[in-house]
């Protein structure tokens, strides 16, 4: 709309004056077409910005021939040089500005005497075409400018977005290890537990209701450890700031496995000193995946499983070894599920290592090793 107003706006003005310059009226209705070229085009200006530029200055050169050296149509020039330097290169709108200089030269050069304009009056058509041109280039500068920061924001947003996936993605994870590490340890126990009261229901009773209860009681324990885990996602959850199980809940762990029937013998060497929080939580939950582990896989030959905690001047070392039938029976380190996985995965966050595969003696054996300190706790 705004060009077809510039258009209609400009060849309006132009019309009256044309009688000025012929007084045939061929020539006069030559220049009205003429007129029209010079505006018409203007409207597909923004698709084919070197076209209209090029018909406009064909329309002016076929002004000259017609006997009009100047038209107020001619103003249309201006308006092609400026859309020319807003959407290319400097030395291609500069290429259309001076081929614009040179028609006006030629226009208004052999008749500076002759009443028709003066050459200070052709000096300022000069600085105002250039100025067209510099105006259209900072205008073009501009909007390179803007979309530039706007593609830097739109980058910046998609890595924000990139960012907040993986950072969800590593919390999915780590829930599901959480969630594993309970439910795989409490459940082992609770089916343990649950074979041997059902098969002493009726020889012995009294057996069968202390498993029942330690049944109960491993319930209670998996079910407050998952209150607690998903409580930290809701920071409005009572609980929430409860803390995760560490070292100094080791010793309840091996009481639960003995109580399924395990033998686990707990030994801690070396002085005790506060852990980070971290460190702590993978301590434990080694233990209690390896305690897991051992049950399900050691086999009907497993008659001791010992579990190690060795403080020393800057790691802390956490051992699990049974004398079970070992990897050798078909279970290979790493060769399915997550527990293995996961343990590797907690300790390497805390910048430690873990080894896991035959034991010494036999059977099998998990040796994490961590830092007392870890970087930036």
């Amino acid at each position: 709309m705004l060009d077809l107003l510039v258009m209609v706006g400009v060849f309006l003005y132009n019309l009256p004056i044309i009688p000025i310059y012929v007084d045939d009226v061929i020539a006069a209705i030559g220049l009205v077409v003429v007129s029209v070229v010079l505006c018409g085009p203007y409207l597909l200006r923004r698709r084919y910005p070197i076209a209209v530029l090029g018909v406009i200055l064909a329309a002016a050169c076929v002004q000259l021939m017609l006997g009009a050296p100047i038209l107020a149509a001619d103003a249309m020039l201006l308006f092609a040089v400026y859309n020319v330097a807003t959407r290319y290169l400097w030395w291609v709108s500069l290429a259309g500005t001076v081929v614009t200089l040179a028609w006006l030269l030629v226009a208004v050069v052999p008749r500076l005497g002759a009443d028709f304009i003066d050459v200070g009056q052709l000096g300022v058509l000069i600085v105002v075409t250039l100025w067209v041109w510099t105006w259209g280039t900072l205008v073009r500068i501009r909007r390179q400018y803007i979309a530039g920061l706007r593609e830097r924001a739109e980058q910046a947003e998609r890595e924000r977005e990139t960012n907040a996936r993986i950072a969800v993605a590593d919390e999915r994870e780590r829930i599901a290890r959480e969630i594993h590490d309970i439910v795989s340890h409490s459940l082992s126990v609770v089916v343990v537990m649950s074979d041997g009261a059902a098969a002493k229901v009726y020889t012995e009773p009294d057996r069968a209701k202390t498993a029942i209860l330690g049944v109960r009681d491993t319930g209670r324990t998996a079910l407050a450890e998952m209150r607690r885990m998903l409580g930290v996602l809701r920071d409005d959850e009572p609980g929430s700031r409860a803390p995760q199980p560490g070292v100094a809940q080791l010793g309840d762990l091996v009481a639960q496995s003995r109580t399924a029937g395990m033998p686990v013998t707990f030994t801690l060497d070396g002085e005790t000193v506060p852990l980070p929080q971290g460190v702590e939580l993978a301590v434990y939950r080694v233990v209690q995946e390896a305690l897991t582990n051992a049950r399900k896989h050691a086999g009907p030959g497993l008659t001791r499983v010992d579990v190690a905690l060795t403080y020393r001047p800057d790691k802390v070392e956490v051992r699990v070894c049974d004398d079970g039938r070992g990897p050798t029976a078909g279970v290979q380190p790493d060769s399915g599920g997550h527990g293995l996985v996961g343990m590797r995965e907690r300790v390497a966050a805390h910048e430690g290592t873990l080894t896991a595969g035959p034991g010494t003696g036999g059977g099998f054996e998990v040796v994490a090793v961590l830092p007392r300190e870890v970087e930036g706790v």
